[in-house]
Formats: structure tokens, sequence, C-alpha cells
């Protein structure tokens, strides 16, 4: 009970001072309100909206007192036109709802420095792994999923100390309280359903959100043009296995999300040649949880900068070891078994464009996208994109065959 007062408390706290900032060389403070309008041409078989604006205010304070210490706080307000925002103006801290908060606290830090160690106590971003297809180790890093190829990382509540001995890092990771990932809305067009909705009707009850610590610890070597890392999780899967049961009226289901444990090993390595970066990850995650699978999830990926393009393409696969024949979502599983590519140019330092892709091998689903962002001074940037996906129905990527669309963005930075 006493977090709901403390926390806020001492956000609200930090951003009092933020205005005196001028007094002192500790403070700085930065963030953007951005506009964002998705238009889909083609209805869903469970939503028929063409159009979805979105507006995003986050502001983020650093106060940096002395040398050895820093705090970290960040705040979010939200408006959506398709009730993918809660109604309340409640402050959250946790991100488990099903939507995401009108406001919320995106993340609330300390961090102590001293000689080689490094400790971050509060909520923060932890991310793992060195590939940017799918990211195997990244098990710290739950994702808002209620656009499913759109997905931003959300922060995780707990501990992190980074020992850091020349060429040797040891970093280890401690988490009291389960962040789950996002999932899409049932009644909403990025989530999966049968494609004639009169044969059956869904009804979502409470997900079972589990009780219990995540902890993890990551080795890395960094050498003159060679890097690696290993790493272990021990916790709970950030997505959930799906569970469909008969509901008290004929042709009604009950659905509920379940968040099985896990367990994972993996490592990742990252090698400088005259004509490539490669960079391989892998990660063996096995759960004892029943319905859920044991796989080996693993990513090759070769990277290149030519003057002012970049170019990244390579391969995600999965090797399942035990299919125990239980439902999930999961996005990092479905994109595997494809190739992905990705090009960015940058035209000048006010314009860039970029392209990406996904195929699956066996050509059953595709998805595409470009983008193109202008900045206009120091602070306007309007970004314009469209995304192409094709496919089969009983594919990851072709499941969302109706939700082509085009969207633009005017961010206002401060």
């Amino acid at each position: 009970m006493w977090r709901r007062f403390i926390t806020p408390a001492l956000f609200v706290g930090l951003f009092c001072v933020a205005p005196s900032r001028s007094e002192a060389q500790t403070l700085t403070e930065r963030g953007f309100a951005e506009a964002r309008v998705t238009l889909y041409p083609q209805d869903a078989p469970n939503d028929r909206a063409n159009g979805v604006a979105d507006l995003l205010l986050r502001d983020d304070a650093f106060l940096k007192p002395a040398p050895w210490i820093q705090f970290a706080a960040g705040l979010d307000l939200r408006l959506n036109t398709h009730d993918q925002v809660q109604g309340s103006w409640r402050i959250d801290i946790g991100d488990r709802g099903r939507l995401r908060p009108a406001v919320s606290i995106r993340r609330l830090t300390g961090t102590l420095t001293r000689g080689p160690m490094t400790i971050d106590v509060g909520k923060q971003f932890i991310r793992w792994g060195k590939t940017d297809i799918v990211t195997p180790t990244d098990r710290f890093a739950p994702r808002d999923f209620l656009n499913v190829l759109d997905a931003d990382f959300l922060a995780v509540s707990g501990a992190r100390g980074v020992l850091q001995l020349g060429t040797h890092t040891l970093d280890l990771v401690w988490v009291p309280f389960f962040t789950p990932s996002r999932v899409p809305l049932l009644n909403q067009r990025w989530a999966p359903v049968p494609s004639d909705s009169r044969v059956i009707s869904l009804n979502e009850i409470a997900a079972a959100i589990p009780h219990g610590s995540e902890a993890g610890v990551r080795y890395s070597r960094t050498a003159d043009r060679f890097e690696y890392s290993l790493s272990v999780f021990d916790g709970f899967n950030h997505l959930p296995n799906v569970e469909v049961v008969p509901g008290l009226r004929a042709g009604w289901f009950d659905l509920a999300w379940r968040y099985p444990s896990m367990r994972s090993f993996g490592g990742d390595v990252a090698m400088t040649t005259r004509w490539f970066t490669i960079k391989g990850e892998a990660a063996y995650s096995t759960s004892s949880t029943p319905g859920t699978d044991d796989y080996l999830l693993y990513v090759i990926q070769l990277e290149r900068q030519s003057g002012e393009w970049q170019f990244i393409g390579g391969y995600a696969g999965e090797v399942v070891t035990t299919r125990r024949g239980g439902a999930a979502f999961a996005p990092d599983r479905g994109l595997t078994r494809s190739i992905v590519a990705r090009a960015a140019y940058t035209i000048d330092s006010n314009r860039s464009v970029a392209f990406e892709g996904a195929v699956r091998q066996n050509g059953r689903g595709v998805y595409s996208k470009v983008e193109y962002s202008q900045a206009r001074g120091q602070h306007w940037r309007a970004t314009a994109g469209a995304v192409l996906i094709g496919g089969r129905s009983d594919d990851f990527l072709g499941q969302y065959n109706r939700n082509s669309h085009v969207a633009v963005g005017l961010r206002y930075s401060f």
C-alpha cells in the first residue's frame, strides 16, 4: 500500500525542482509531444475501425547531485481514439493493465557508481543481446503488443548491478515484481481471431499474473574486433500461454492468459570483418509449466555501413526440442523461420528514409515497411510511413493480412 503514495511522491518531487535547473548543472530534462494517425484501408473480422489517433506527451528528468549518484524519472500522458488507453487519470507505475495507462511513471531509477561498479534500483529498462531481428536472450524486456508489429518496450522494477573490469563485464539482475507484455485486445484488429466471428464468441477472463521474483546473470567480454556474452535467466515468460475453455453457453469460450515459468540459457557474439559485422545470438528456453514447449531460438545477421547507407540482413530460426501442445501468444517465435532485412539512408542532417521487411521461409507470410522522416529546426519532426502485410491466415504474419496501413506523425521535442 505504501508504494502507491511514496513512489508518486518521489516522482513529483524530482519534477518540482525541474524549473530551477538553471541554478545548477546537475539537472537535465528532455521530452516531446507527439500526435500520430494510423489509417487501415481494410476492415478486420473483429474491428471495423479504419482510423486510430494517438497523442503522447513524454517528459524525462535526470538529477545528478553528486558524481557518484543520479536519479532519473519519466512520465507519460496518453490519449487514444480507439479505447486503448484507460479512462482513469490515476498514476500508474506497474504497467500490468490490459490497457495503456493515461498517466504512467515510465521509469523511476536511482543509479550509484563507485569505481568499476554501477547499481541501478527502481523502474528501469534492461536490454540484453546484440541482434536486431529477434533478440533471444532479451528476457527482462516486456513489450506493448497492442500493435503487434510496432511494439514499445516496457520498464521493469528491480535492481541491477554491473561490474566492469577491463574487457570483462558481469551483469546481475533481480526483479521482485513480474511485468507481463501487453497483449492485443480481443475486440481489435491485432488480436488473432477466427475469420468468421459468427462461429464462436470469446470472453476474456482475468490474467493470472505470477507471484515471485526473477533473476539473471550475464557475463560479457570485449576484444579487438570480437565480443561475446553468456547469460542465464530464471523467472517467467513475459509472453503468455493462451487457454481457451468452453463457456456456459453454446458457442461461447473463455480465454485466459497464463504466464509460464521459464529458465533460459543463452549467448551472443559479434565479430567485425573487412566487409561486414557478423552477429549471432541464441537461447534455449525450458519450462516446468504444463503445455509449454522447450525450444531454441537463434539469429544470424550481417551488418554493413556504406556511406550514408546502413544494411542489416539475416535469418531467425527456431528448434522445438519438446512440444507439449499448448497455444501461446509468442511474437518472438512467430518471427522465426524468416529472412529479415533492414536498410536506412541518411539523406542529410534533417531527412532520412528506412526500409524493413520479413518473409517466412515457406512464403506464407510477408511484412514490409517504409518510413520517411524530416526535421524542421531543432524541435519539429514529421514522419510518414506505410506497412504492407500479406499471407495465409494460418501464418503468424499472414494472419494480419488485413492490417496493412499508412501512418503519419508530428513530434515537437523540448
